[in-house]
């Protein structure tokens, strides 16, 4: 496996890996676990080169707190890219991916500022920026994102339509814990209480879509979901969106179509707080 610390190795990498066929890509900000990996065997089973990626990403932390604490684990990650056949990972430096003077930016300027965009100004414009940059320096033929993150890949299914990117986006299915968790590079920040409360996030979308199953309205939904979080003190609920699971425009009154329930919750104390996503389609 060949490690790339800079834009042209990669690209000269990538470039001698081409004579064995296309090039599936993964992008992640280290911190594995077995959601990466599922990614990386989607990749394999469609292409016989993989790359991935490994980058803490600046511009898509809104509290520099949350920046500094996340997670950096190189050398586990690299036994675990290994051991999954990965052919070549990028592990570039901040000033690599942000030359001094870099002014541009990316935003799909509806999808990014709604729902969990709410809760994270500047979150997915910075997702998309980094995005963008590494399908233009990889020039991969597809890449590969987890669902669990599902406004995210709206986004970048988006971005790639809107500006003609020659790339196939997949979504591969949220991997979870035995009691049902979504797998998360920030699950280990939690303490040992806020990680069994977090299965209320689990907890609460069954409940959901047991309900929607019934033709319910959103805003039945709504209310169950925020009840089931009133029974959990350790987690607070950030946003709940219940929305058409294409457009991903609101949804009022009725049901009607395949829906996608995003979630957002904070848990542990005020000076360590670990928000967690999680979503469900419904119907689809």
């Amino acid at each position: 496996m060949k490690i790339c610390r800079t834009i042209a190795d990669l690209r000269t990498t990538v470039s001698g890996l081409r004579a064995r066929g296309s090039v599936g890509l993964v992008t992640t900000m280290g911190a594995l676990h077995a959601g990466h990996l599922a990614l990386v065997a989607a990749a394999r089973a469609d292409h016989p080169v993989v790359v991935a990626t490994i980058f803490v990403n600046p511009t898509q932390f809104g509290n520099p707190t949350d920046l500094e604490k996340y997670p950096r684990t190189e050398a586990a990650d690299l036994d675990m890219l290994r051991r999954a056949g990965v052919d070549a990972v990028f592990l570039p430096s901040v000033d690599e991916m942000y030359p001094a003077g870099d002014e541009t930016i990316v935003e799909t300027t509806h999808l990014a500022n709604m729902l969990h965009g709410l809760v994270r100004p500047g979150h997915f414009r910075g997702v998309a920026t980094v995005v963008t940059k590494l399908f233009n320096i990889c020039g991969a033929d597809a890449a590969y994102f987890g669902e669990k993150d599902y406004q995210q890949l709206q986004v970048i299914k988006r971005l790639v339509r809107d500006l003609h990117i020659p790339i196939a986006i997949h979504g591969v299915p949220t991997v979870r814990e035995e009691d049902g968790l979504a797998m998360s590079s920030r699950n280990v920040r939690l303490t040992p209480d806020d990680r069994v409360a977090a299965v209320v996030l689990h907890r609460a979308l069954d409940r959901a879509e047991g309900l929607a199953r019934t033709g319910a309205s959103a805003e039945s939904l709504l209310a169950l979901i925020e009840a089931t979080f009133a029974t959990e003190p350790r987690a607070t609920l950030r946003g709940c969106d219940i929305v058409h699971a294409d457009s991903l425009a609101p949804i009022n009154g009725q049901i009607d179509g395949p829906i996608a329930i995003l979630l957002s919750a904070d848990f542990g104390p005020a000076d360590n707080r670990v928000l967690l996503i999680d979503q469900r389609e419904i119907g689809k």
